[in-house]
C-alpha cells in the first residue's frame, strides 16, 4: 500500500468512527409485536362475552312463554341485538340455510300471495321475494316489522296465505303460535315450519316429527310433505282446513330445546 492509499484508509476510518451510532435495532419489530398480542387477546375475550350472552338469551327464549320473551326485551332492547348477533354468527356456519328454501319455495309460487313471517329476525325473508310480508317478532329494529307476543299479533283473521316459521317456535307455548297462524291463515292457506332436526330427535329426547304433525294435523291442518334431506334442519308443510278437525284437547309434543355449547 502506498503513502496516498495508506492516508485515504485513515482517512475513511476516523470519518467512520465519527458517524452516529444508527444501527437499525428489533425494539420497532418487539414493540409491534407485543401490543398484537393484547389486542388479538382482547377480541377473544370480546367474542367468548358475546358468545356466553348469546347461549344465555338463547337458553332464555326456548325456556320462557311468549309473554316473559316481550316483557324481558322491552326491559332491555339492547338485549334482542345481542342475540340476533350471535344467531347470525352461528347461521354463517351452516352450509345451507333454511330462510332461503323458503324464499325459493315462494318464487316458485305466485308474488301474489301475502305472507306472515313469524320470528323475522332481520327481516331477510321479506327482503329477498317481492311477495308482501307482514314480518313479526318481539321486539322491531326496523320500522317494517311488528313487534308483539306471536300468539297475539294484529293481523285479521283469514287474511294471510302463507305463514312461516323459520327457526322460531321457540317458546314454552310454541302451540299458541301455531294456533295463532291458524287464525290468520285463510283457508287452504299454507304453513311452512322449518326447524333444527335435533328438535326432533326422539332417540335424543326430541319430538317425534310425526307425533308433532298429527297435534298440527288436529288442530285443522292437512300435512302435504315433510323434508327430511337436510342434516341440520327439516321442513315442513301444511295447508290449512276450513274447521278444526278434532274438538279434542290436542297433545302437543314437547320440543327440546336448542342448547348451544359452551366452546
Amino acid at each position: 500500500m502506498n503513502q496516498d492509499e495508506s492516508s485515504c484508509s485513515r482517512k475513511r476510518k476516523r470519518r467512520n468512527n465519527n458517524r452516529p451510532k444508527t444501527q437499525t435495532t428489533l425494539t420497532a419489530p418487539t414493540t409491534s409485536k407485543s401490543s398484537s398480542k393484547p389486542s388479538s387477546f382482547l377480541e377473544k375475550m370480546k367474542a367468548k362475552l358475546s358468545g356466553g350472552h348469546f347461549r344465555m338469551i338463547n337458553e332464555k327464549l326456548y325456556t320462557c312463554s311468549g309473554d316473559e320473551a316481550l316483557h324481558y326485551f322491552k326491559e332491555d332492547p339492547s338485549l334482542f341485538n345481542m342475540y340476533h348477533t350471535g344467531y347470525q354468527e352461528q347461521m354463517s356456519r351452516w352450509p345451507e340455510q333454511p330462510v332461503n328454501i323458503i324464499m325459493k319455495w315462494l318464487k316458485d309460487h305466485s308474488s301474489s300471495l301475502v305472507v306472515a313471517d313469524f320470528g323475522c329476525g332481520d327481516a331477510r325473508l321479506a327482503k329477498g321475494v317481492k311477495n308482501r310480508v307482514f314480518s313479526i317478532d318481539l321486539v322491531a329494529n326496523d320500522p317494517t316489522v311488528i313487534a308483539c307476543d306471536m300468539s297475539k299479533t294484529p293481523l285479521d283473521s283469514s287474511s294471510i296465505d302463507v305463514a312461516v316459521f323459520c327457526l322460531s317456535l321457540m317458546g314454552t307455548d310454541f302451540p299458541n303460535f301455531i294456533k295463532e297462524a291458524h287464525r290468520v291463515l285463510k283457508q287452504n292457506g299454507w304453513l311452512l315450519i322449518a326447524e333444527v332436526k335435533s328438535r326432533f330427535d326422539s332417540n335424543n329426547g326430541g319430538a317425534d316429527p310425526y307425533t308433532f304433525s298429527e297435534a298440527v294435523c288436529n288442530l285443522g291442518f292437512t300435512s302435504v310433505s315433510k323434508d327430511f334431506s337436510n342434516k341440520i334442519f327439516i321442513l315442513l308443510y301444511f295447508k290449512k282446513k276450513s274447521k278444526n278437525s278434532s274438538k279434542k284437547e290436542i297433545k302437543w309434543p314437547e320440543l327440546k330445546p336448542c342448547i348451544y355449547k359452551r366452546r
